[in-house]
């Protein structure tokens, strides 16, 4: 079985989470199956890098800020596949270059247009996780492109299609997908299961639990994601046809 994997800035906030989501995928390996795992910058190193940036330059330079912004992804995956490790699977951490996925070249906003896999297999077929430094590609020039906001969802997503993925998980900090906010509205309704179609239409509405790249990969694919909580171990909700 493969599996593909994602764990949102929050999953990854401070290293208790860390280990806590590499011990998820550490017995999900142990118990045979293939794992891929997508993270993003830790808890809020994205917004701390843009601030920083501000201050050297206000503008800002969308070629150079996507290869600045990168790091955050980068040292997330470096830092799970230590985690990994540290309980005895072996474990690489690869760049969106490193990892195959080939863009477009609009910085900032980039789209997915063909991943070569054959790096991710290799390392699969020779017993290891494989931890892809979200949110990230290679574009024309060899230069480095982000995907804008929830892209992370959009690599872990286009990577399940073009893997053939058996499961992609999405973990994140809430445990599914709502009619409205949780987290505003106490009464608000867990799906247990949504179409392509109603997640897209809740997302136009102002939901950020998905990004509409992510969904739309899915629905192409015919790929069945699955939003859960990296907290609680509660079942979450299935986007699906």
């Amino acid at each position: 079985m493969l599996i593909v994997q994602k764990y949102g800035g929050t999953s990854l906030g401070d290293g208790d989470r860390v280990r806590a989501a590499a011990r998820r995928v550490a017995e999900l390996h142990q118990q045979g199956a293939q794992m891929v795992v997508v993270v993003s910058a830790q808890g809020e190193m994205t917004d701390l890098l843009i601030e920083k940036a501000a201050q050297v330059n206000r503008r800002g330079n969308l070629r150079e800020m996507d290869a600045y912004l990168a790091a955050g992804e980068q040292m997330s995956a470096g830092l799970m596949a230590m985690a990994i490790g540290a309980l005895g699977c072996p474990a690489v951490s690869l760049t969106g270059r490193q990892a195959g996925i080939v863009t477009d070249g609009v910085h900032g906003n980039a789209r997915i247009l063909d991943i070569d896999v054959s790096r991710i297999k290799k390392e699969l077929g020779s017993g290891k996780v494989v931890v892809v430094a979200g949110f990230q590609g290679c574009g024309p020039g060899d230069d480095v492109t982000t995907l804008g906001r929830g892209g992370s969802d959009t690599t872990a997503v286009a990577l399940a299609a073009w893997l053939k993925a058996d499961r992609c998980q999405i973990f994140t900090d809430v445990d599914g997908v709502y009619n409205r906010d949780p987290r505003l509205f106490p009464d608000a309704k867990r799906f247990s299961r949504i179409s392509y179609e109603h997640m897209l239409r809740l997302i136009e509405n102002g939901a950020q639990v998905l990004h509409d790249r992510s969904v739309e990969f899915a629905r192409d694919a015919q790929l069945r994601v699955e939003v859960l909580s990296a907290f609680t171990g509660a079942p979450g909700t299935i986007v699906g046809p």
